[in-house]
């Protein structure tokens, strides 16, 4: 079900033939009326900003937050592509909307594929009579399928609030480092909410989910989360709201994680005991996109060694003398030095598909945590050419 689980809404994937594999890459997500409703977004702090982007946020501005559809595509970024990607964005949205009959500032747009490449936009064109013509209350799952990459499977997601629903797609398997993971990711709602409200929901949700998800280091030009609201389950309290939106948010960057390129390990790296929160994040980051630790992970190595070095040379605050290293709850590192422990405890927990490892500064009440995972030999067989 994912985005059309809420009510009032409906979904749909197809192949268009933007992938020359003839693999699904063109979708639609759109309210089940044809009304605009309540609509927000976060987007890529990259600088290099796709056109989807710049047009899905200056649509945005000129309705004050109301949209009827977003259509994406996979295949394509239509990023690095000048004043002809914009064009384009622009007449992907112009064309949903013809279909829809609906004004093109209220369609938003999202792609993903390859950065540099001019967009197939006869293509697309093509396609988009067909996408709007399958939107049916069970296309979610095939929406998902639609905008995914080197994705092995469909992310989805639903979380039952109280009396109203939160449902959401996304997709993402590498270039996971994002400041608001490609990544992109529809949510929808029947819970009723202003434009504002979405907002506040959407960049708490963000903040503990896509933002401490870094898989390895490399913010997309494309990343962009979006919410709508019908409003057909009547009003909710904000922070009913905004907690089913964050566990949306949560589950989906887990389900990502967990399908990164090359990926054989999920870790969730925790450090604690820092100066602030502030100086935890910068070193839980730091240690998170150590190419030397994360290539022990994959080893089932407990090497606390190259977590004690990256912490130290960071820049935040560190002490040897207060510093510990656990694995599975098994402290393994204390002050600095080898500890006894339950090696077989911890071997344990390592050949495992889910780590757990915290890092004591023992300096102060700062805690931050990333999600990430290991550094196998398919990560570099899947980006060692144009992907």
């Amino acid at each position: 079900m994912s985005v059309t689980a809420a009510q009032g809404f409906v979904a749909a994937g197809i192949a268009a033939g933007i992938k020359a594999s003839g693999a699904p890459d063109l979708s639609l997500v759109a309210t089940a009326d044809g009304r605009p409703v309540p609509s927000a977004g976060v987007f890529t702090r990259n600088k290099m900003t796709a056109a989807p982007v710049i047009t899905t946020r200056a649509h945005l501005e000129a309705t004050g937050g109301h949209s009827v559809a977003v259509v994406l595509n996979s295949g394509n970024a239509n990023a690095a592509t000048g004043d002809a990607g914009l064009a384009h964005a622009r007449t992907m949205c112009a064309a949903v909307a013809a279909e829809l009959s609906i004004e093109p500032e209220q369609v938003l747009v999202c792609s993903t594929g390859l950065i540099g490449i001019p967009m197939p936009i006869a293509t697309i064109e093509a396609g988009i009579p067909g996408v709007v013509a399958a939107l049916s209350h069970d296309g979610g799952e095939a929406a998902a399928t639609a905008i995914m990459t080197t994705d092995t499977h469909a992310k989805l997601v639903v979380i039952e609030g109280d009396g109203f629903t939160v449902g959401g797609m996304a997709k993402g398997a590498a270039m996971l480092s994002p400041n608001m993971a490609t990544m992109l990711a529809v949510l929808t709602t029947d819970a009723e909410a202003t434009p504002e409200q979405l907002k506040a929901a959407l960049v708490a949700g963000v903040a503990d989910s896509f933002n401490v998800l870094d898989v390895d280091g490399c913010t997309s030009t494309n990343d962009t989360v979006l919410l709508f609201a019908s409003g057909l389950a009547g009003p909710v309290d904000q922070h009913v709201l905004e907690s089913s939106v964050a566990a949306a948010c949560r589950s989906l960057a887990e389900q990502m994680c967990g399908d990164a390129e090359g990926a054989t390990k999920v870790v969730r790296f925790t450090v604690t005991g820092a100066a602030d929160d502030a100086q935890a994040l910068i070193g839980a980051r730091y240690v998170s996109r150590s190419n030397l630790v994360k290539c022990s992970w994959y080893g089932c190595d407990p090497y606390w060694g190259r977590i004690a070095s990256d912490l130290g040379s960071c820049g935040i605050d560190f002490d040897p003398a207060t510093f510990s290293v656990s694995y599975g709850g098994v402290t393994v590192c204390q002050g600095a030095i080898d500890a006894d422990h339950d090696d077989t405890a911890v071997a344990a927990h390592m050949a495992g598909r889910h780590l757990e490892i915290v890092a004591d500064l023992g300096l102060g009440s700062g805690r931050a945590t990333i999600l990430t995972n290991d550094l196998s030999h398919a990560y570099i067989d899947e980006n060692m050419g144009t992907s």
